[in-house]
């Protein structure tokens, strides 16, 4: 069997098809190896952009540098695959503000690409989407305890309304990408999910203040410098460790219910930014120091799910977040020298 990974080289793309190759299959990376993002962190160098590039050739999976805005060429790197995960995107809120061209051409053209490889290949695809289609109206239902915003049901399922307050170009871009993965369930019977992502964190992940905000205090918190929140620091999420992330996709292939699903760690992995930072300077033995800005407009304080519906087909996240976050700051640690970090 053999996969393609859309955005292979990126933290979530590394992982499944790491996932994938562990189980037998043949692994394709279709990667544009973009820095827009990495640029961003204060530590996007060349050596943290072609870090998962050369992590996956040397395991054996074939490195393909290539556009999803680029049908031609996707159409052609499809040939005798069996199966897409599609985690190429633009994830940034912010940088959907600053360019929202570049996120609509990314999000929306490349999928529908995507899903038209998935067509004319006659594959199932899963597209990765994200929590934010539901917008940040679930601001208005949240109470505070000392050190997080709580809500009562505490999970949020796919029935929640969606597009439902401040939105923004991302917003837009993700459920526009669901709308079609839909449309093409629907009128052309390709077997496609989309998996509406949370928190997702683990090794490999260089994470900024724009996106992938437990690794960004991880790596910030190694190396001693400042850790920036906006707004209390109370916003929580149902954090999911990468692996059991990349495994989701395989757990669709092996029963395929086409559908739209949350993919979370549930309440028993809901943390807030206080607490996570609370818990990395606990497991570096440090206290770290936290500047407070404004809360960003568009942003959503409070997203636990209720996995429920993926759970039939097989999901089933493993890894608490002291386990996890342990394993990213272990990687972290023995790989200073690529954050280039004096």
């Amino acid at each position: 069997m053999k996969v393609l990974v859309t955005g292979g080289c990126g933290f979530l793309g590394s992982h499944v098809c790491d996932f994938f190759l562990e189980k037998g299959w043949e692994v394709q990376s279709y990667d544009s190896m973009t820095k827009y993002e990495l640029k961003r962190t204060g530590y996007g160098t060349d050596a943290t952009r072609e870090y998962n590039w050369n992590y996956l050739k040397n395991k054996g999976v074939e490195m393909v540098k290539g556009d999803i805005r680029n049908l031609e060429h996707l159409l052609d790197r499809s040939t005798n695959c069996d199966y897409i995960v599609h985690t190429a995107a633009q994830p940034a809120m912010t940088i959907s503000w600053e360019d929202p061209e570049l996120d609509f051409s990314t999000n929306v053209l490349g999928t529908f690409n995507v899903l038209e490889a998935a067509r004319k290949r006659k594959i199932p695809v899963v597209n990765t989407s994200s929590i934010h289609v539901y917008g940040n109206s679930i601001n208005d239902s949240l109470k505070e305890s000392e050190t997080s915003y709580t809500r009562e049901p505490i999970e949020i399922p796919e029935t929640q309304a969606t597009m439902i307050g401040k939105i923004s170009p991302l917003h837009a871009s993700k459920m526009s990408a669901e709308h079609y993965v839909q449309t093409y369930r629907d009128m052309y019977d390709v077997k496609a999910a989309s998996f509406r992502f949370t928190g997702i964190y683990g090794e490999r992940q260089f994470g900024g203040e724009d996106h992938g905000w437990v690794a960004n205090f991880a790596i910030r918190s190694v190396f001693g410098l400042p850790l920036r929140i906006f707004g209390t620091g109370k916003q929580a999420r149902d954090i999911l460790y990468a692996r059991d992330g990349a495994e989701s996709y395989f757990n669709f292939f092996q029963n395929q219910i086409p559908g739209t699903y949350n993919i979370g760690g549930a309440t028993g992995n809901k943390i807030s930014l206080l607490e996570c930072i609370y818990m990395i300077g606990e497991i570096l033995g440090k206290k770290q120091e936290i500047l407070f800005e404004t809360e960003r407009p568009g942003d959503m304080r409070y997203f636990v799910c209720d996995i429920n519906l993926a759970r039939k087909f097989g999901f089933n996240p493993k890894t608490k977040p002291k386990e996890g976050v342990t394993k990213l700051i272990k990687w972290i640690d023995e790989n200073k020298s690529i954050f280039e970090i004096k």
